[in-house]
């Protein structure tokens, strides 16, 4: 089968390394299992919450880890720590919301629960603007908590799966030449071989030998495959 065709980007769909369409960057509706790689970080003042939270979590099989205070925390923990936190609002020296905004301002996305004793509705929609996947108020069920872990748990490991197809995209996309990223730029906008030719001041066979390589170095077998991941990284980038 000859896939250097002139013929139009096809809805055909192909098995390359990447998967099908349907293992793109949208997270299954589904539940993914408990990562058993994945800790959940306690940081919390008091030490009998740090004590009962690190029996409750570690009743269904997860690790955990605790901390008396954010700089102890942001001591110990880099990125490349998958799981979620545990935060009290509340703490003497930097403040729970505080610990989350540097989070952040690192670019540090791990899934933050921020508990309170308070009903301060303010402080709350500070919180989740800050990106908290739940505000939890005392007193909490334990079930109510293990049920945020799991979803928690959940959406860092779609983050991370996600980041990493990004990435491995990323590195296949630098490593095309100056001339097969014009052609690609072509090809995602639908030109045929000729075409693109004609608009490069190039042969229709020199356009079909980038294309080649460039789908080579992509891990494509499809022109209609090479395009939905180009667009893909173009979304992601924005």
């Amino acid at each position: 089968m000859n896939l250097m065709t002139d013929d139009r980007v096809s809805e055909a769909s192909d098995s390359d390394s990447f998967g099908t369409p349907a293992d793109s960057v949208e997270s299954n509706s589904e539940s993914a299992p408990l990562q058993p790689h994945a800790t959940v970080f306690v940081v919390d003042d008091e030490q009998v919450v740090r004590d009962s939270l690190r029996w409750l979590i570690e009743s269904v099989g997860l690790s955990v880890q605790t901390f008396a205070s954010a700089d102890e925390f942001l001591d110990s923990y880099n990125s490349s720590m998958a799981g979620c936190v545990i935060l009290d609002v509340r703490m003497p020296g930097i403040s729970g919301l505080e610990l989350q905004e540097a989070l952040r301002n690192r670019d540090d996305m791990i899934p933050i629960i921020v508990v309170t004793g308070y009903a301060d509705v303010p402080m709350a929609v500070r919180a989740m603007k800050s990106g908290a996947t739940e505000f939890l108020q005392k007193p909490y069920s334990d079930q109510r908590m293990l049920d945020l872990v799991q979803r928690a748990i959940d959406n860092d490991a779609q983050y991370r799966k996600k980041n990493a197809r990004l990435k491995e995209l990323r590195q296949r996309l630098e490593s095309l030449t100056p001339r097969e990223n014009e052609i690609l730029v072509l090809v995602s906008d639908g030109l045929a071989s000729r075409e693109i030719g004609e608009r490069l001041d190039i042969s229709q066979k020199t356009v079909e030998t980038h294309r080649t390589n460039m789908m080579k170095k992509m891990q494509v077998s499809n022109v209609a495959r090479l395009t939905r991941l180009y667009l893909e990284a173009q979304i992601s980038s924005d």
